[in-house]
């Protein structure tokens, strides 16, 4: 049937028949927020390069995560600085960490908030890289062996959630092995699967201080060109133990959130990186677009690609909105 029979305007035509056909739908139980802790302040303060984020020491952090449950949104993800960085990251690894610190809180005070962790060393490192070095390269065999270490500490400390992000091979194999291994074989792996080396990290690492001191991470994060090799990384990260992978950054990504979604029934989690989120809020500052409605319409099309969990900055307003 064709025009004139045929008329898919009239599934637009109110508010209410668009609502009744809705493909796509948004929900705040769908989200997950970054928190940023550090152990170097003592009271919230302001990123620059992230309008209307945060820094919180470990309470603000806490209360801020609780704030964020209370719309509906189940979880955090941590990010921390320490107060020391070093060659080796060791601060990631102490018990009263600024990460174990801020899960206990949080824990404290409300055990029914989803708690995720990134496991990394980029925050930790006087460096900048996400492992250990050897020479002028990242050590990939030494490096996991820390990861697995840091994510068990995670675990210990309350984490429901770890989530490897720097991308050196068998780590997932490493950290699932000494979770089972230490008691913890009922904590979830997120693995960043298909991390890209990006130029949208930029005020993340503003935020943590963790712009590498030398050279770049292209020798382990993804090549942006680079398609198929995403898929044969997520298959990898399956076959060692990932219970949901992770495609980032998602905005310039879509396309690989969809072939992902078709090729493995796992549950699937987008980043929503700090680039993508600050480019909206100075362009929403300086009145070139309508924030509200494009903040929805990219986070929509994230859905849309194929992500079950949306990891984003923007959550807890999309959370009000919704």
């Amino acid at each position: 049937m064709s025009f004139p029979e045929s008329r898919p305007r009239r599934l637009r035509r109110t508010e209410a028949i668009r609502k009744l056909v809705c493909e796509t739908r948004l929900h705040p139980s769908q989200f997950i927020y970054p928190v940023f802790v550090s152990e170097t302040i003592k009271k919230p303060e302001p990123i620059g390069s992230m309008p209307g984020l945060y820094n919180f020491p470990v309470k603000e952090a806490a209360r801020e995560a609780d704030r964020a449950y209370k719309l509906g949104i189940p979880g955090v993800i941590l990010f921390g600085t320490p107060a020391e960085k070093d060659a080796s990251g060791s601060a990631s690894l102490k018990t009263d960490g600024i990460i174990q610190q801020a899960i206990r809180e949080i824990k404290n005070l409300n055990p029914e908030i989803l708690v995720a962790t990134d496991v990394c060393l980029c925050e930790y490192t006087d460096h900048g890289h996400c492992g250990l070095i050897s020479g002028d390269e990242v050590d990939n065999d030494a490096t996991i062996q820390v990861l697995a270490a840091q994510a068990v500490s995670h675990a210990e400390a309350g984490a429901d959630i770890v989530a490897p992000s720097d991308m050196m091979d068998g780590r997932v194999a490493a950290i699932r092995s000494m979770l089972d291994a230490g008691g913890f074989d009922d904590r979830i792996i997120m693995a960043y699967s298909a991390k890209y080396c990006s130029a949208f990290y930029g005020p993340f690492r503003d935020a943590v201080d963790s712009a590498p001191r030398f050279g770049d991470r292209r020798g382990y994060q993804m090549d942006p060109p680079n398609a198929r090799e995403a898929l044969k990384e997520i298959e990898l990260d399956l076959e060692e133990g990932a219970d949901i992978v992770m495609v980032k950054p998602a905005l310039s990504y879509l396309d690989i959130i969809c072939r992902v979604k078709d090729t493995f029934d796992v549950p699937l989690a987008a980043y929503n990186v700090s680039g993508e989120y600050s480019m909206i809020k100075l362009a929403g500052k300086e009145n070139l677009i309508d924030e509200k409605r494009l903040i929805l319409e990219v986070l929509t099309s994230i859905k849309r690609a194929g992500a079950d969990i949306i990891i984003s900055y923007f959550a807890p307003d999309v959370a009000e909105w919704l």
